[in-house]
């Protein structure tokens, strides 16, 4: 076999390939054992139909067609280890000549990864958000719990603000009772914002027994969208009742024994969850500022392919779950189908790009995944999917996704690499020391799962 490589342009090439006829003998060979195993002939057991009878019945095309294909996969692998290339997705194969007993020659042109520059990225500066809690912060965290245990009472007065009313609801359009337009014995507590925008308004002042009309717009349901006619009927009205702020209520709520303690436990939380999103976004403004650097070709194929993926899972599953389709979601997002595929491009293009990035840093910086680091990466992403570790474990294998998580969990150490040389401050002025951090490789593989969505380039040979 006799191969060259001919470089289109920075992200594609063409591979011209010859291969002498005797290298296709085991492929001839297969197909007539195929074609041997389909078909029958007269006077000849099944499977030893002599290759001479084959050709003169079904025709010598039909087996030198079953044998390039079979042949084509096999010629096209060595011909891109030839060229050292790396291919990104399929190829696109043409037959350029096939003379039987002498000659099979094709081309195959098809995406390969761009070589790309990483430059000195230890000049990066970010600035994040400074990690502070408020007084104001542990006094609406502490509410919040209390809210939690508050009770109700049933009250022979007008329905008011934190009230929590039972009602009947009757939506019409024009005139028309809904067929999805009746609810019966609603539990709604007043000024949640939970339920049909002005239905606060129409409560507000009924007793028992009392009711309202008003239009409101319908947020699903068949009319989705349009204006009804609602009347609302008031069964119940209970007054909420929050527990007393003292030590009986931190015993009641919390582990703990007194209400300054659970105060102290409210700040430490919340330290935590600021610290986290401070890293969180650390991470993410400095892979911006990494992608800033790089110049990186984009191959236009595996560009539009992603483009076509993302706007697939959002159409067939996203949406789909929700019960809308792209237009209703675009009226709703007050977005054109222009600026969505536009917005949709940009995110592929990052999403790749970064793909590209960092995993020339983990070649670079010769950085392995470790079985106890999968092993963690599996854990958390078991967890944010809702399935056991076995379950997920077991469907990542079938699926044969563990390379797609090793190079999740390699592209995090990449970032955390970055973002380690990078100089990091807070609002304050400060320095943000991020080296203590436990978690930094699974906050970045997740920074970096956020920036790529549905991307996931692989090389295919």
């Amino acid at each position: 076999m006799k191969s060259a490589v001919e470089t289109l342009n920075p992200t594609r090439v063409r591979l011209t390939v010859e291969v002498p006829f005797e290298e296709l003998k085991d492929s001839l060979d297969a197909a007539y054992k195929k074609i041997n195993q389909q078909v029958t002939v007269k006077g000849f057991r099944k499977g030893k139909i002599p290759a001479r009878v084959i050709d003169q019945r079904f025709g010598r095309g039909a087996v030198l067609e079953e044998a390039v294909n079979d042949a084509l996969p096999k010629f096209y692998t060595e011909a891109v280890n030839e060229a050292e290339v790396n291919p990104l997705g399929q190829p696109e194969v043409d037959i350029t000549e096939l003379k039987d007993g002498e000659l099979l020659a094709f081309t195959a042109e098809v995406d390969i990864r761009p070589t790309i520059e990483i430059p000195d990225y230890s000049g990066i500066e970010v600035t994040v958000d400074a990690v502070e809690v408020t007084d104001e912060d542990i006094e609406k965290s502490v509410e919040q719990l209390r809210e939690r245990f508050a009770s109700t009472s049933p009250v022979e007065r007008a329905a008011q603000d934190g009230d929590v009313v039972t009602i009947d609801l009757e939506a019409k359009v024009d005139g028309e009772v809904l067929p999805d337009g009746v609810a019966d014995g609603v539990s709604y507590t007043i000024g949640s914002g939970e339920l049909l925008d002005g239905i606060d308004e129409a409560v507000k002042g009924l007793e028992a027994g009392g009711e309202a009309t008003f239009t409101s717009q319908l947020k699903g349901g068949t009319a989705e969208g349009k204006d009804a006619e609602v009347t609302v009927k008031v069964t119940t009205v209970a007054a909420r009742e929050l527990p007393e702020l003292d030590d009986e209520f931190a015993q009641l709520a919390s582990e703990f024994d007194t209400l300054d303690e659970l105060k102290a436990d409210s700040r430490k939380r919340l330290e935590n969850m600021k610290q986290f999103d401070q890293a969180t976004q650390a991470q993410e403004r400095v892979l911006d500022e990494l992608l800033k650097l790089v110049e990186v070709p984009m191959p236009e194929k595996l560009l539009e392919d992603e483009i076509n993926t993302r706007k697939h899972n959002l159409e067939h599953h996203q949406l789909g779950q929700m019960g809308i389709d792209l237009a209703k979601y675009l009226e709703l997002q007050g977005k054109t189908e222009e600026e969505f595929l536009a917005e949709t491009k940009e995110q592929a293009e990052k999403g790749i790009k970064t793909q590209f990035i960092l995993d020339e840093l983990v070649n670079k910086e010769k950085l392995d995944v470790s079985r106890e680091e999968l092993t963690e990466h599996l854990f958390r992403r078991a967890a944010s999917s809702g399935m056991s570790p076995d379950q997920f474990a077991q469907a990542v294998a079938q699926g044969g996704q563990v390379p797609m998580l090793v190079g999740e969990v390699a592209r995090g150490k990449a970032l955390a690499v970055v973002v380690e040389s990078a100089k990091v401050v807070d609002t304050n002025g400060e320095v943000v020391d991020l080296s203590d951090d436990e978690d930094e490789v699974e906050t970045a593989a997740e920074a970096v799962e956020a920036v790529t969505g549905e991307t996931e380039v692989s090389e295919d040979k």
